[in-house]
């Protein structure tokens, strides 16, 4: 596994992503691509793309490149008023860049709300999943979209599960394992890792 340096970004710390690196290479035999559904400036993206680089799987990013949405009531927090629409905002081009710039090869990259993205737009098999949408519905709609497609074995990944200042993601992920079978669920960081 490579070594966690210089982040883009201070949206997942060092310790994070060494966790989702882990988390991927325990994937390597389990067929199917790799789906990022959040990547703002590519902070994580560079990461998984670089593992990726030797081996047949294909990166797929997805990303408004508008910031965050309207919250929902499970999205509110006294802990996170700073969360506003539009906040986090990145462009398209600044992902690009940032990847060239770190010399991997350029993954699909889809531009949308995750509400919009359609399942031809997702891959037919998945591997591994790591879904960085901050709110509920952000973390809702990309598992209806992914799980179909999950091949036995894959892992998914999901930022902020553990921080009170983004309840929705924890919510979704719970409402989500209450209706589908996940093999084991823990939470490392602020990652909830689900094992399918």
């Amino acid at each position: 596994m490579q070594r966690v340096e210089k982040l883009l970004s201070d949206q997942v710390s060092q310790q994070e992503v060494r966790v989702i690196l882990r988390e991927l290479l325990k994937t390597a035999a389990v067929p199917g691509d790799v789906v990022e559904f959040g990547c703002y400036v590519g902070t994580t993206s560079v990461y998984l793309a670089r593992e990726l680089q030797n081996t047949s799987k294909q990166l797929f990013l997805y990303d408004s490149f508008a910031g965050l949405p309207e919250k929902r009531p499970e999205d509110n927090s006294p802990a996170g008023e700073q969360f506003q629409p539009g906040e986090l905002h990145a462009t398209k081009k600044e992902l690009i860049r940032n990847l060239k710039q770190a010399n991997v090869p350029l993954p699909k990259i889809t531009k949308g709300w995750f509400c919009d993205i359609t399942p031809e737009q997702v891959p037919p098999q998945i591997s591994f999943a790591f879904l960085d949408g901050d709110y509920y519905d952000s973390v809702r709609d990309p598992l209806k979209l992914i799980w179909p497609r999950l091949a036995p074995g894959a892992i998914v990944v999901v930022d902020d599960y553990a921080n009170e200042a983004l309840p929705g993601a924890a919510k979704a992920v719970n409402e989500w394992t209450k209706t589908h079978p996940v093999k084991r669920l823990k939470v490392e960081a602020s990652l909830a890792i689900l094992e399918v």
